[in-house]
């Protein structure tokens, strides 16, 4: 008896990773089959059909991709559209000069004339999504190799994408899902005049910066204003003066009721990757040597780049929005390989898969198709950790980090393109090329670069296999007494690349050949090449192997999970499609003797407040206003609110998703995650994972009361739920 009692308390365990409550990011056509009916236990109103519909405008219809990486949504009848601060923040600042420091001031448009074009910024919809994968799996069989397979499956995939049935302005983009076992199709419409509207100042959009990024609890009103706009016939349009405000099918009321403890939330948005159904091994890998290895080398980059923004005004406008995205998944590696060992997810993984074998052991037929996948995990994850760490230090250091190799290797490829395509194909790109390079140079600081540089390739000859490091730097470092300050100094002096005139010099020309021999003597060049000819030889065909064995393992994996474990219900990872996730409010206990509410306040703003600081200096409108308690509408029993916390499910990508209540009206913009639950792109745990939002009050009060912007506002729905009437019991009064 004691034994069976331990084998089924295995089993509850081992289970209970894949049990909870709130975890999941589904695709919103299928909620009415998968979720609709646990969503209105608690506490839903509204339908799925109300969520996702292409007979009528519906939810979906008004929320989009954000610029490709985030989420926004449609708030009036005109097009005027919400994102978080963060997202729009490499759009301000673009607009911004000292004169007209739009990051450090904030910026707002008082009429439609006054909205500042954004050239290259769009806002991707869905019109609807198609099951595809009885076409994209046709004629695809099991005794096929992983090149067949795929083969068949891109001559499909062409089939499918031209039988889709769409208008002449869509799109269709086909995705996989449950690593390659099912696929869908999504038309999707995008919008490439994309205007900006305004933003607080970042003393109130980006508060707390670093010390408060991750960090429960938050003060911090994330959020930015933007416009789509179409032809006169509404239809997606480059930027026009002629062009009018967009007419969407459906936008989102705004709830003015708030949020209390308990209550239902849904967040919609384009989550960008998660990987809930990966081996032990594989977490392992990712906890102890892929996370410390990109943390490492973004930690000594944002050290020098911190220190000079700090030092120079310039500086810091114009490597903002580098620092940000730098900084933001550094933070969140950090917290993630600590989640993922304070919650013993590895050990937890390991405990799956005891009774995944268990049941492979019971059963022969699944036994014969599955028996090899966790043991060829365990082998090639041990084979493929140098190539991959290996990897990770070359894109985080000449890709990611440092801006020097990154141009050099455009030209690389530029190239390569000569000699694949000839020379009208070079020119080509070389001209577009020169079309864009002001972008990148507007924002380029090559000393600082060069500091830069010069700390992570000492890094990267430090910490990679010998063998990895190519014999041109070993000669260099040789010719210049071991000295990396002197070697990299050298090759700054030396190339064209630092300059924008020089750079344009270098690719002058109506001759290809003599521009590539041109680009061939430059030494940023030259170090450049080096480095990725080495990768490209020694690195990259070794991961790329053991990454396809992998893969392949991966969706034998999940069909075999599918089949092995029958009573779950499985959602598909994200992967930057639209998704629906689902919770409740709810503050949360991080550690031990210590509990956070659910709710933050402009108290708390001003507790942190420290005059002249980076992070938590405030405007002093906003301090007159506190002192005042000037909140108009947007106060709630004397009080502003600022941030709230619920237990759906979200990571990158949903930034700037809208929260919604059980009515499908707007609570919130969805910002961040709390430090203790970021680890749940891997692992989640409902009671300690958080997402954190801005609330719709504070962002409505910072519009109106703040920026004087009022205008706006009256441009939204606005509802709020009368109060219940009380309603006296009749009866006999007693004596």
């Amino acid at each position: 008896m004691n034994s069976i009692k331990l084998w089924l308390l295995m089993i509850t365990l081992s289970l209970s990773f894949y049990v909870r409550a709130n975890e999941g990011m589904w695709l919103p056509m299928l909620l009415k089959g998968y979720n609709e009916a646990e969503m209105k236990k608690l506490g839903m109103k509204i339908t799925a059909e109300d969520i996702y519909s292409v007979n009528k405008g519906s939810l979906k219809d008004a929320v989009g991709q954000f610029g490709g990486g985030c989420t926004s949504e449609l708030v009036s009848s005109q097009g005027l559209l919400l994102t978080n601060h963060h997202c729009g923040y490499s759009t301000i600042q673009s607009h911004s000069t000292l004169d007209h420091n739009y990051l450090k001031d904030g910026f707002w448009a008082k009429t439609l004339k006054d909205e500042i074009p954004s050239p290259g910024l769009t806002v991707m919809f869905i019109s609807r999504i198609d099951d595809v994968t009885k076409q994209v799996l046709d004629s695809v069989r099991s005794d096929m190799t992983d090149k067949e397979r795929q083969s068949q499956i891109d001559r499909n995939l062409s089939k499918v994408r031209a039988g889709i049935k769409k208008e002449s302005y869509e799109d269709v983009a086909v995705r996989s899902f449950f690593e390659g076992n099912q696929y869908f199709a999504f038309i999707t419409v995008t919008y490439k005049d994309v205007r900006f509207v305004g933003a607080p100042p970042s003393s109130i959009g980006n508060f707390g910066v670093d010390t408060d990024n991750w960090m429960w609890p938050r003060h911090t009103c994330d959020f930015s204003v933007f416009r789509v706009y179409t032809d006169k016939n509404g239809k997606p349009a480059e930027y026009s003066e002629d062009n009018i405000p967009m007419k969407p099918k459906y936008h989102l009321n705004i709830s003015m009721d708030g949020v209390k403890e308990g209550d239902f939330n849904l967040v919609m948005g384009f989550p960008g990757r998660t990987d809930s159904y990966l081996p032990a091994v594989a977490v392992e890998q990712i906890q102890n040597v892929t996370n410390p290895t990109r943390v490492e080398v973004r930690d000594a980059a944002l050290k020098i780049v911190g220190a000079a923004m700090r030092e120079d005004p310039k500086t810091k406008i114009m490597y903002a929005s580098k620092f940000a995205s730098i900084s933001n998944y550094w933070k969140k590696w950090i917290g993630e390989t600590q989640g993922l060992k304070t919650f013993k997810a590895v050990e937890k993984k390991r405990a799956y898969e005891k009774e995944f074998t268990r049941r492979l052991n019971n059963n022969s037929t699944l036994l014969a198709k599955y028996g090899n996948i966790l043991p060829e995990f365990e082998k090639n994850y041990k084979a493929i950790e140098k190539y991959s760490m290996t990897r990770d230090y070359f894109t985080e250091i000449f890709i990611r980090n440092s801006e020097l190799p990154g141009l050099a290797l455009q030209l690389d490829r530029l190239n390569k393109l000569y000699e694949a395509s000839g020379e009208k194909a070079f020119l080509e790109r070389r001209d577009k090329i020169i079309g864009d390079i002001d972008r990148f140079y507007k924002d380029y600081s090559p000393n600082l670069d060069k500091k830069v540089l010069t700390t992570l390739v000492e890094l990267y000859n430090n910490k990679v296999d010998p063998s990895f490091v190519p014999d041109y730097a070993k000669n260099a470092l040789k010719d210049n007494n071991n000295s990396y300050e002197k070697w990299i100094s050298g090759i700054y002096a030396g190339t064209k690349l630092t300059n924008i005139d020089q750079f344009k010099s270098l690719l002058a020309g109506d001759q290809a050949e003599s521009i590539v021999s041109r680009i061939k003597e430059d030494p940023a060049y030259l170090f450049a090449k080096s480095y990725v000819a080495n990768y490209e030889r020694d690195v990259q065909p070794n991961y790329n192997d053991l990454i396809a064995k992998i893969n392949s393992q991966k969706r034998g994996y999940m069909a075999a999970q599918m089949e092995v474990f029958p009573e779950k219900k499985y959602f598909p990872d994200a992967n930057s499609t639209l998704r629906v996730a689902y919770g409740k409010v709810a503050g949360y206990t991080p550690r031990d003797a210590v509990r956070y509410n659910h709710m933050t306040y402009l108290e708390g703003v001003m507790e942190k407040y420290k005059p002249g600081d980076y992070e938590f200096d405030v405007p002093e409108k906003l301090i007159d206003l506190y002192n005042k308690k000037d909140y108009g509408q947007y106060g709630e029993h004397g009080k502003l609110p600022v941030n709230f916390i619920g237990t759906a499910q979200t990571t990158g990508g949903n930034s700037g998703s809208p929260v919604l209540d059980a009515k499908g009206r707007l609570l919130g913009l969805l910002f961040d995650g709390s430090w203790e639950g970021v680890m749940s792109d891997i692992y989640f745990d409902e009671d300690i994972v958080r997402s954190i939002m801005v609330d719709i009050r504070y962002v409505l009060f910072v519009i109106d009361k703040y920026a004087d912007a009022g205008h706006l506002v009256k441009e939204m729905s606005l509802s709020k739920t009368p109060a219940a009437k009380i309603v006296p019991i009749k009866g006999k009064k007693r004596a």
